[in-house]
């Protein structure tokens, strides 16, 4: 609970700093974007114990925090469920029915590499890290009396590591697709 509260304030300070953050100098603009992204998760990072590839849901919206450095406040979305066969001599075996919802949140930290790497002004290449923690909701089926910590959740708390690039179909759209230790995610940014 007290890692709960220090990564929360952690978030919020980090949040109210990004809402006055600085413009970037003269030249590329990263901030003011919102990303929605689909991902396919599930087997690495705060997804390890699902076992199986899944639908993940992303949204960000990045703040122009110092030249070529965006920070993104996000929020990530995904829920499963699994069968567990179960029973002992007082109950039948059969399949119980166990459902999880997770909620990622947290911030990312991007650097554009475009001036780096002279890139073409339709594209921007990044290495970025996230900091968060996931909010879970797990439940059994109400007659199953097993082990209800079968599914081990992970360490509430994650770190992880990006790498992406973005097409600007114009000022306003780009598509973007970022790699990541977490999950990986293809969307659309709004700018």
């Amino acid at each position: 609970m007290k890692k709960t509260t220090i990564i929360t304030l952690f978030f919020f300070s980090i949040l109210s700093f990004n809402i006055s953050g600085q413009q970037a100098p003269t030249g590329d603009k990263y901030g003011k974007a919102l990303n929605l992204g689909l991902g396919i998760g599930g087997y690495s990072g705060y997804y390890g114990y699902v076992g199986r590839s899944m639908p993940v849901l992303h949204a960000d919206f990045e703040f122009d925090v110092a030249r070529n450095f965006t920070l993104a406040p996000f929020v990530t979305f995904y829920t499963f469920s699994n069968n567990y066969y179960w029973g002992n001599k007082n109950y039948p075996y059969r399949y119980y029915t166990y459902r999880e919802t997770v909620i990622p949140i947290g911030v990312k930290g991007t650097y554009y590499f475009d001036q780096l790497l002279k890139a073409n002004s339709k594209w921007d290449f990044y290495l970025a890290g996230s900091l968060g923690f996931a909010i879970v909701n797990s439940s059994w089926e109400n007659d199953y009396y097993g082990d209800k910590n079968y599914y081990h959740n992970p360490n509430s708390l994650f770190l992880d590591i990006h790498i992406g690039a973005e097409y600007h179909i114009n000022t306003k759209l780009g598509l973007f697709l970022d790699l990541s230790s977490g999950v990986s995610t293809i969307g659309l940014a709004i700018h």
